[in-house]
């Protein structure tokens, strides 16, 4: 199964972060899954992809040009796939991934999941996200969806398309239904 994994590339956040992170890719190398990702040598982009690339997974790295130029591509890219800005990295990843798990990670990360979540309530696929709930993290995004939920502006049930998963075990459980 190819995963896609969304999630932050800073380097200053907590170390439990990384840790949680470093585990899943260990999952997904182990479990013989492909990481579809960011391309990026910082923060948990490049920690999901060491991790999977040391636990014998491929990773397919959708490497924006400006982060090839800046000398920030990930030396745990397997498969290189160059595209021309974010809006592509974010196509791409979509079209290449069985499944989306969204990490910790800021205004980027919440672009490609509400993309892929977008994108699903119109019809354009059926592939789900995943909230990878680190630490609550993802708390008060979920607090804002309830709440958009109660007042009428999420069509269905935001869980349609957005799923939630607060450990490992969890997110093994959400991938075996795919």
């Amino acid at each position: 199964m190819k995963i896609g994994v969304f999630c932050s590339a800073n380097e200053h956040i907590a170390p439990d972060f990384f840790r949680s992170t470093e585990e899943l890719g260990q999952w997904i190398g182990s479990e013989g899954h492909q990481l579809v990702f960011g391309g990026c040598n910082m923060g948990l982009m490049e920690c999901v992809a060491r991790a999977t690339h040391e636990a014998g997974g491929t990773t397919i790295g959708m490497v924006p040009r400006v982060v090839e130029q800046g000398g920030r591509v990930s030396d745990y890219v397997d498969v290189h796939v160059a595209c021309d800005n974010l809006s592509d990295r974010k196509d791409l990843m979509l079209a290449q991934s069985d499944v989306l798990i969204a990490l910790p990670g800021g205004i980027g990360t919440l672009d490609e999941v509400f993309t892929v979540a977008a994108s699903h309530t119109i019809g354009y696929h059926r592939k789900m996200v995943i909230l990878y709930d680190m630490k609550a993290f993802w708390a008060p995004l979920i607090a804002l969806l309830d709440d958009l939920q109660a007042r009428g502006f999420i069509r269905g049930h935001w869980t349609d398309f957005i799923r939630v998963a607060h450990s490992l075990d969890e997110i093994r459980q959400e991938v075996k239904r795919i």
